[in-house]
């Protein structure tokens, strides 16, 4: 990859003359929304739910439900790519987003867990409309060079996100009242809005001939990506529980096992991690324009992993809480940051949102179940035994990729109609 990161003018395939590329800094503000209702819930939610007395399995169980949407999303991301506009769906996804945190703030207070769920997964569909429009935003004014710096300032915005949501939502709730949380935490997503004034909306080249065509156009485009090298070791990698960050969605609720106050949970586990994510990010995204992406995810997941293990090892104290949930939260940022990186790398541009979705909801679905999974190990082997648990699953998905990105590349080199050459070096 060339070193240079100035902008540069570039080719539009949408548009057909040359334009300047957004700073990518403008998709840490449109995907805010996004990270700050997962952030709420994780968090915030969390936390009120075990004062209430909703035991941990249970929290595990709602947070994994909230992943449900991301896991199928895919199936519904035709609709964006071929209907309305790409900023008409922001405004959609914002609105009904802000409206679902508020309702889940209300129903949040008390332990109150009969229309949570349903809440819960409606304004989580909501959100994905939103993911979607940036992500499609983001891969048509990214050049190559600079998807991984793109990716690392998308996922910041993130999981900076997850932290705004889940400090100022935590901190607002313990100091106003559940519905003051919710309420404020909806104005913030409204205002990201505003960032719509400073992004072109680009052209579609795959909504030709009504919308019947435009569909077949995107399925083609999904099938292109789906059956190249590339694109495939690129599927594998998102569905395999490397990097999953999971056990950031229960730390809120497990902080009883390191003894940790409600200000020292709000600190670090909200705002404070949300900033160390996105240094994270950045950093991660950094580092992947400069090696194999691919590569760089999978020794992002290695690191998380270690982490896990020298919390599992470490004393059970405030401080070292505050120590390895930080560290954890800078590690997912890395993560992150590789996957957007290598996503964007493996679909190019055409029918984005769509192609992004297919990636993004394989790779909900290790956060999903080894969220999950994290759950069920806290309630039979205690805190530790939950992180030992989350590492081995991490080593066991990065033998497994290592096995089966070997065996792709042979039948690559041995099929080549198979596998369309493309310019890699895995």
């Amino acid at each position: 990859m060339p070193h240079d990161r100035t902008p540069r003018l570039a080719e539009d395939p949408g548009i057909g003359h040359p334009k300047h590329h957004l700073h990518p800094s403008i998709f840490l503000i449109l995907i805010l929304p996004f990270g700050m209702m997962s952030g709420f819930l994780t968090v915030a939610v969390g936390f009120m739910l075990a004062k209430a007395g909703v035991s941990v399995e249970k929290i595990a169980a709602l947070i994994a439900l909230s992943y449900i949407p991301h896991t199928w999303k895919f199936a519904w991301a035709p609709i964006a790519d071929t209907t309305l506009s790409r900023k008409t769906w922001y405004v959609i996804g914002a609105v009904v987003s802000a409206a679902g945190i508020w309702a889940t703030a209300l129903c949040a207070h008390g332990g109150n867990l009969v229309m949570l769920p349903a809440i819960v997964i409606a304004s989580n569909v909501a959100v994905t409309f939103l993911g979607m429009s940036v992500e499609s935003l983001m891969a048509y004014d990214t050049p190559e060079d600079q998807k991984g710096r793109a990716a690392g300032w998308f996922q910041a915005g993130n999981l900076g996100g997850v932290g705004l949501g889940g400090g100022a939502g935590l901190w607002l709730a313990r100091q106003a009242g559940s519905n003051v949380a919710g309420a404020g935490l909806g104005v913030m997503c409204l205002l990201c809005i505003l960032a719509l004034f400073f992004v072109a909306e680009p052209a579609a080249t795959h909504r030709v001939g009504g919308l019947a065509r435009s569909l077949v156009n995107v399925f083609r485009d999904i099938w292109g990506v789906a059956r190249s090298r590339r694109g495939m070791l690129a599927l594998i990698l998102c569905f395999l529980p490397i990097g999953s960050g999971a056990a950031s969605n229960l730390w809120s609720a497990v902080s009883g096992d390191w003894h940790a106050s409600a200000h020292t949970v709000e600190l670090v586990t909200g705002i404070l991690s949300g900033i160390i994510a996105a240094l994270g990010c950045l950093a991660g995204g950094w580092i992947c324009d400069r090696m194999n992406r691919k590569a760089a995810y999978a020794a992002y997941g290695l690191l998380q992993a270690l982490c896990a293990v020298a919390m599992a090892l470490a004393p059970r104290t405030e401080a070292m809480y505050a120590v390895f949930t930080s560290l954890y939260a800078f590690m997912t940022g890395l993560t992150y940051a590789g996957f957007s990186a290598f996503v964007l790398e493996a679909m190019g541009k055409g029918a984005a949102a769509t192609k992004y979705n297919v990636f993004a909801a394989l790779s909900n679905t290790p956060i999903a179940y080894m969220t999950t999974i994290d759950g069920h190990a806290h309630e039979r082997y205690g805190a530790g035994g939950m992180l030992y648990t989350e590492a081995v699953w991490c080593v066991g998905g990065l033998v497994a990729f290592g096995l089966v990105a070997w065996i792709i590349v042979q039948l690559s080199r041995r099929k080549p109609t198979w596998f369309p050459a493309v310019p890699e070096h895995f």
